[in-house]
């Protein structure tokens, strides 16, 4: 990989969960090449308890972790992306801003952790898998050789990196 820093969004409709753990995830496990940032298209304004207690217990920042609107990304002076990868089935049906630049995208749809309901214990599990799905998919796009591949062969693996273990069918409850 070059030394190139690419910039990446990941997008969700309520930005409190897995955007979130997606924007942490990168940022530590891709900080080298990579700059992270999570949005939602109707922003919670909070990010859920349950997010940042399962990152910090895996030893990721969680500091400046908030809720925004995915507007400041598509404004004047925003960082331009390189890609934008949707998290929720929601957020991939929605109409989204025009991105500058045009970046690469893709579907990782996972099940929603904040939809859990029970205990503690129950919902925080629903984090943790969230979490090692998510963390599979990152691995697995930040091992790609990205200076060195075509565009359409890139834009395939980026899909088939949504289809892995843990993939939604498309069908999520709004929440």
């Amino acid at each position: 990989m070059s030394d190139r820093m690419y910039n990446v969004l990941f997008l969700c409709t309520g930005n409190t969960a897995r955007s979130i753990l997606a924007e942490a995830i990168l940022r530590k496990d891709g900080d080298r090449h990579f700059r992270a940032f999570s949005a939602g298209s109707q922003p919670k304004g909070t990010v859920n308890p349950f997010a940042i207690r399962v990152l910090n217990s895996l030893d990721y920042p969680t500091g400046d972790l908030r809720s925004k609107s995915w507007e400041e990304f598509a404004r004047a002076g925003a960082p331009m992306m390189d890609f934008i990868f949707t998290v929720c089935d929601n957020a991939a049906g929605e109409s989204c801003p025009v991105w500058p630049g045009r970046p690469m995208t893709a579907h990782w749809g996972i099940a929603d952790p904040a939809e859990v309901v029970g205990t503690d214990i129950e919902r925080e599990a629903a984090f943790v898998e969230a979490f090692r799905y998510m963390k599979n998919r990152i691995a697995a796009f930040t091992s790609l050789p990205l200076s060195s591949i075509d565009a359409l062969s890139l834009g395939t693996r980026l899909r088939d990196i949504g289809r892995i273990d843990g993939a939604t069918n498309g069908h999520e409850k709004a929440s």
